[in-house]
């Protein structure tokens, strides 16, 4: 009869996963004390996780996905234990391409807007594994460089959901193999945990009382690390306030720590020279950050990575990556996003990220020209130009990807990017800088508080521009120029008169460069959705060519911006 019972529970389990809403759970709170054992490759870990039910119905049971090495041991509430069954789950949020997913039956309905605490307990190995990019034809090498999460003797480097499942999460399937499916999963789930909370003790007992790896992580340090002497332990406790902004990380080596002002670089003995490159890189790209945004609040990080070809990974303020001997300029640019980060915290991606790649642009424009500011904007253009095509595709009921709720990662990080500079052309740099300087990320509870901000420096209504571009997804522009009156308006002088229309559903002020025989000159004009705009530009010789847009504005075609002026047109 037992056996009966059991296998009465089980039945009603399974039938309950093909009706699960594996995304009605918003996980607002972690706890965790992470036991890392780097020569067996193990994890184990034990702590307790809030759930919120942010569905539409009550739910009675729950999921819990950690990564397929890992194996659940124990899920309790009110110090009760649980039942649940433990399923293999397809899924690429995890590098070896799978999931151990707990299905829960919890204690009682979680109705809407309620929540529950569960106290949890899982370990398992966390080894170098390429399953989910090897299986789509990535070649064994480069999956090595891209995926090389793992816990290790010499160093342990694992980042989180969408890397490693390495804390409990719940997210339907998503396959590289079917198109933008991994990352539109991953940015719902980022959206929903904007504002979730982890705390994280990492713990690593080591038999060699002289050894002294450093811990490391990307979240604000509660306590700095122990380090190993004659207890053989090292702990670390971190804090991380925005999951959905960043992935928790951590990495355990045998560093040495460089401190700057600005920045923490944890690099191997024999990279010192490497190390201090990036410190240099730091000093030097410091003042602009504070010029911009203010000093940084916290410190930037830097950590090596031991493959020197792996892909570099960048979480928050957080660095991962080879310490090879890079150009000096480049290491600025990078450091840069890094600073931005720790000196200008918002709980809005668009806002926290955009300004991070605005901030590289700018950066390069005051290294070198505006032409290679907008060139290094450029590298993006081609992704944003193919997520607006891809979310157009999308059936008319699907959820607008606007850039105050967007899951999108090239809408929130580089169209966002395009939109600070567009701002910053339009009101000019002194106008934007204050309005930054006068954010509150604390203050900033709805969606008007950035514009009303920016307005008040601008002295000028911004709506039409952040409908467009900010609260709505209207696309983008697509700008050619109609007609060209050029006439002589004096001996040494000509007025050019251009009309440019915009057949796109976006509006923007746009450059309008008229060029002639020796030199150009440089209007501007707005534009509305499906409008037309008329700028005047006066020229010492008769106009040759007229340019609509330099690249500032991403557009939905480039390809028409060039118009001849034929001679004999005046």
């Amino acid at each position: 009869m037992k056996c009966l019972s059991l296998l009465c529970v089980l039945l009603a389990s399974v039938v309950g996963c093909f009706s699960l809403d594996r995304e009605a759970f918003t996980f607002t709170k972690y706890d965790l004390d992470v036991q890392i054992e780097p020569e067996q490759q193990r994890l184990a870990v034990r702590g307790s996780l809030v759930l919120r039910n942010d569905s539409s119905t009550p739910q009675k049971n729950a999921t819990l996905q950690i990564s397929s090495s890992l194996t659940w041991r124990s899920i309790q509430a009110d110090g009760k234990p649980l039942q649940f069954v433990s399923q293999p789950y397809v899924s690429d949020i995890d590098h070896t391409g799978e999931l151990s997913e707990a299905i829960v039956t919890l204690p009682k309905e979680v109705p809407t807007g309620s929540a529950v605490e569960l106290t949890i307990g899982y370990e398992g190995v966390i080894v170098l594994d390429t399953t989910r990019l090897t299986r789509i034809g990535l070649p064994k090498e480069a999956a090595i460089h891209s995926d090389w999460d793992q816990i290790g003797r010499l160093c342990s480097a694992v980042r989180g959901v969408g890397n490693v499942a390495w804390y409990p999460v719940s997210l339907d399937a998503a396959n590289l193999s079917e198109g933008n499916s991994l990352f539109e999963t991953l940015g719902r789930w980022k959206q929903r945990e904007l504002k979730a909370e982890m705390k994280v003790q990492l713990m690593y007992s080591t038999p060699d009382a002289q050894a002294s790896p450093r811990l490391v992580c990307n979240g604000k340090n509660l306590r700095a690390a122990d380090t190993a002497g004659s207890t053989g332990s090292v702990r670390m406790d971190c804090s991380l306030t925005a999951l959905g902004l960043d992935t928790p990380a951590f990495v355990l080596a045998d560093y040495q720590i460089f401190e700057r002002p600005a920045l923490q670089i944890a690099y191997r003995a024999e990279h010192k020279s490497n190390a201090e490159k990036f410190a240099q890189a730091a000093d030097t790209a410091r003042p602009f950050v504070t010029e911009w945004f203010g000093a940084p609040r916290g410190k930037a990080q830097v950590v090596e990575l031991f493959d020197p070809g792996a892909s570099p990974f960048e979480t928050g303020p957080m660095l991962m990556t080879p310490l090879g001997d890079t150009d000096p300029k480049v290491l600025e640019v990078a450091l840069v996003h890094e600073l931005t980060h720790a000196a200008f915290p918002s709980n809005r991606p668009w806002i926290y990220e955009g300004l991070a790649h605005f901030a590289e642009a700018t950066y390069q424009e005051r290294q070198e020209n505006r032409q290679a500011a907008l060139d290094f904007m450029g590298l993006r253009y081609s992704a944003v130009v193919a997520a607006e095509k891809a979310v157009a595709s999308r059936p008319k009921d699907a959820t607008e990807e606007s850039l105050i709720t967007t899951s999108v990662d090239e809408f929130y990080r580089s169209k966002a990017g395009y939109v600070w500079w567009m701002l910053r052309d339009m009101i000019g740099e002194e106008a934007l800088k204050k309005a930054l300087a006068s954010y509150r990320a604390e203050q900033d509870n709805d969606a008007g508080y950035l514009q009303r901000l920016v307005e008040a420096q601008a002295k000028r209504d911004l709506q039409w521009f952040f409908d467009d571009w900010v609260y709505h997804q209207h696309g983008l522009p697509d700008f050619r120029v109609e007609t060209v009156f050029p006439r002589k308006a004096s001996q040494d002088n000509y007025l050019v008169t251009v009309t440019v229309e915009n057949q796109g559903s976006a509006g923007a002020e746009v450059p309008v460069t008229v060029r002639f025989d020796g030199g150009q000159m440089t209007g501007r004009v707005e534009v509305r959705a499906k409008a037309k705009g008329v700028v005047r530009v006066s020229t010492p010789k008769p106009p040759t060519q007229i340019i609509v847009n330099d690249g500032s504005v991403p557009e939905s075609d480039m390809s028409n911006h060039v118009f001849k002026v034929e001679s004999g047109t005046m």
